[in-house]
């Protein structure tokens, strides 16, 4: 449905071809931490040669406990989230505001909807209706693949669906392989372009 050359039922991998970068298998403990940190040394790419200027949301927490074991020394042994956490990046790039949400899947077979918390969904559907570029970013740690998913369609298969989890071959149909290098890990912007600024894709202006 999203495939820019009006195409379904294809894997949409960029020029034609699946990247030979694979990723190592994470720990159940790394699961999460190694898509971020990839994309983190992504957006460090972007800021260092002036691309786009896109950082992780710091998440708010309230202190409760704090103990001193020396003077120079402080450790908070206690603490909780004080709002739920929106999406995990936001930033803007060629004057378009970006916002996304990042997970990892260990699953060979789908990715559970649980893992995309209904005020997530909201979030990103309010940056999309307000003109803002908006999309999730899902690995699948088996397969070393990193897919681009548009937030209109995260949106519509959570809130029309009647399974729990989104198949993977539904990524390969609606979604768009993100390439890699040792550079830019996890190179999104390269959809962003093909879908937002490029001719057949979205207009500059989001219409």
């Amino acid at each position: 449905m999203y495939n820019i050359n009006g195409e379904s039922n294809m894997v949409n991998y960029p020029n034609g071809r699946k990247s030979s970068w694979a990723h190592g298998t994470a720990s159940a403990g790394g699961r999460g931490m190694a898509l971020e940190k990839d994309i983190n040394v992504t957006n460090g790419s972007y800021l260092s040669d002036d691309t786009a200027v896109i950082h992780k949301k710091p998440t708010p927490v309230t202190i409760v406990k704090v103990d001193y074991p020396n003077r120079a020394a402080a450790k908070i042994t206690e603490a909780y989230f004080k709002i739920p956490s929106t999406t995990d990046y936001n930033g803007i790039y060629k004057g378009r505001y970006i916002d996304f949400e990042a997970k990892e899947c260990a699953s060979r077979t789908s990715f559970p909807l649980k893992s995309i918390h209904l005020h997530q969904i909201k979030h990103l559907d309010a940056v999309v209706r307000h003109g803002g570029i908006a999309f999730v970013i899902v690995r699948f740690v088996e397969y070393g693949e990193n897919w681009f998913v548009k937030a209109e369609s995260m949106i519509d298969f959570y809130t029309h669906a009647e399974r729990r989890s989104i198949p993977y071959e539904w990524f390969r149909t609606n979604g768009y392989l993100i390439p890699e290098n040792y550079i830019r890990p996890v190179d999104y912007l390269k959809i962003v372009d093909r879908l937002y600024f490029s001719k057949g894709g979205t207009t500059s202006d989001g219409v």
